[in-house]
């Protein structure tokens, strides 16, 4: 620990004795420094013991001592050592009454003892206390590195717990909650999840400090990685501030995790383009050597029904996707199952579980972008297959593919293929090109009816409504059947195309369809 006024007083070379401010002795010393100027404060830092004579100081006078004493304390001076047989044989009672006035502790500093032992003394103390530190780091460090070594990210946390005399946890890329050390802080730290969540919004490597949860700790957030986007981050949670050994415990600690991170980063990559051979093998329609090659690693999800989701970003939105991946991977690991992402061009395809925690996890992450966009442009889409084996694969790559498509259409985030399925085709009729031919074909009538001479849309809407029944459709209008038949005659010539050809009848009613679909 740094020396306190306490250690120099019972340093035996120094024969200082205590004339005030016995109740503060305990006050830690930053340094020694001899002033005679009649205002040092403006070269006072905080945490010095000053030392003088009194050469420029009339000592005696009550109303100046008191003064001079109450800047010190407010400058934040530890104590005040007076040299006695230099220019006053003892410490006038003024100054004496003014530094128990102030509560600063009052140092008699007798002849023999020169201000250089005193500034040596503080200077050595603070030496030997800055090399323990320094030799308590080294250690922490070769037992976090140890740790790391033999029981990975979890013993690095137990070790640095003990270090810290504290907490510590390690939170994943999406900032879920991943180990903690001790058990007892699991609470604690899954609290702070906000705090790591906005954490992760910053550039790395970034930090901040922040009250534990109803205040009953200091925490610290550190992210961890090497790229832009935090690839982890790490908490660490004691009592008071950290000390010079337990910052050294933090830092190796932030390098040992970094290491791991970036290696399991190397180790993803790696496993990633295993993936992206699979997923090629599947769409190939060549189910057996996709196994084999996935072996242990991918085998299990192959053998299982599983969803493929087939994501893009916007432009202006490069991170979305990055974010989806690290959600499904997350999600994944947290609940112990195998989930494949791989990058493909300026999209994402995961093949996941179905039923699993990945593919619930993607699907609300698009639930809460859906709920928090502001506009259609630069945003992620998603489009979710249904339920397929490996003989299915490429019909539900193509799925999830239609799926984005109907998705982007629409300006949804996500869109899965069996709700198109049981859903309506009418709308997909509000797609733009729809509607531009729709009005284009129909065009021709509805000028016609405009000048008054009939009203063919209605006409041709009601009997293609009834399946070319006559009468059915005359009752629906309140028109003679003639008169209707005249009518469709007349929208034959105007278009140019038979109502027997079923083409064009299926045209006609899709187009009506289009322009009355809001």
């Amino acid at each position: 620990m740094p020396p306190t006024l306490a250690s120099l007083v019972h340093h035996s070379a120094l024969k200082l004795t205590v004339r005030a401010g016995e109740d503060r002795l305990d006050v830690p010393v930053r340094w020694a420094h001899a002033s005679e100027l009649t205002d040092p404060v403006p070269y006072m830092e905080g945490g010095e013991l000053l030392l003088i004579t009194a050469l420029k100081l009339d000592a005696e006078d009550r109303e100046a001592m008191r003064r001079y004493v109450k800047r010190l304390s407010a400058a934040g001076v530890v104590g005040l050592g007076f040299a006695v047989g230099v220019h006053y044989d003892d410490i006038p009672d003024a100054l004496a009454d003014a530094a128990r006035a102030e509560g600063l502790p009052l140092l008699e500093v007798p002849r023999r003892t020169p201000f250089l032992a005193i500034s040596k003394a503080v200077s050595a103390a603070i030496a030997a206390d800055q090399y323990r530190a320094v030799t308590a780091g080294f250690a922490a460090q070769r037992e976090l590195t140890r740790q790391a070594l033999t029981e990975g990210p979890e013993g690095v946390l137990a070790a640095l717990a003990a270090q810290v005399d504290g907490w510590a946890a390690l939170y994943d890329a999406s900032g879920a909650l991943v180990a903690t050390a001790p058990e007892w802080a699991v609470r604690r730290a899954a609290r702070l999840t906000p705090d790591v969540t906005r954490l992760r919004e910053r550039p790395a490597p970034a930090s901040s400090v922040v009250a534990g949860p109803e205040n009953e700790d200091r925490v610290e957030l550190h992210s961890l990685g090497t790229g832009r986007r935090p690839r982890a981050a790490l908490a660490v949670g004691t009592a008071a501030a950290l000390g010079t050994a337990e910052r050294y415990a933090v830092h190796s600690a932030i390098a040992l995790l970094t290491l791991t991170t970036e290696r399991s980063r190397s180790l993803h990559a790696a496993e990633q383009r295993i993936g992206a051979a699979v997923l090629r093998m599947l769409l190939a329609g060549e189910p057996d050597h996709a196994r084999a090659v996935a072996g242990d690693l991918y085998g299990g999800l192959l053998d299982a029904p599983f969803r493929i989701i087939v994501a893009a970003g916007g432009e202006g939105n490069g991170d979305a996707l990055g974010v989806l991946a690290e959600v499904a991977e997350s999600a994944a690991a947290r609940s112990g199952e195998v989930v494949l992402v791989v990058p493909e061009g300026d999209r994402l395809v995961i093949l996941a579980c179905d039923g699993g925690a990945a593919v619930a996890a993607c699907c609300d992450h698009a639930a809460l972008r859906e709920t928090s966009r502001k506009t259609d442009d630069d945003e992620l889409v998603v489009g979710l297959s249904a339920p397929a084996g490996p003989i299915a694969a490429t019909a539900a790559y193509k799925q999830a593919g239609q799926a984005l498509s109907v998705a982007r259409r629409r300006g949804r985030v996500l869109v899965e293929h069996e709700h198109m399925a049981a859903g309506s085709v009418l709308p997909l009729l509000a797609d733009d090109a729809v509607r531009a031919f729709a009005d284009g074909l129909l065009r021709a009538l509805h000028e016609h009816d405009a000048t008054g001479r009939g009203d063919l849309v209605a006409s041709l809407r009601a009997w293609l409504s009834r399946h070319g029944q006559w009468d059915a459709a005359a009752a629906d209008l309140g028109v003679h059947r003639h008169t209707l038949r005249y009518r469709m005659r007349r929208v034959e010539e105007i278009l140019g195309r038979s109502l027997d050809d079923p083409d064009t009848r299926m045209e006609l009613w899709l187009s009506l369809k289009a322009t009355t679909t809001e």
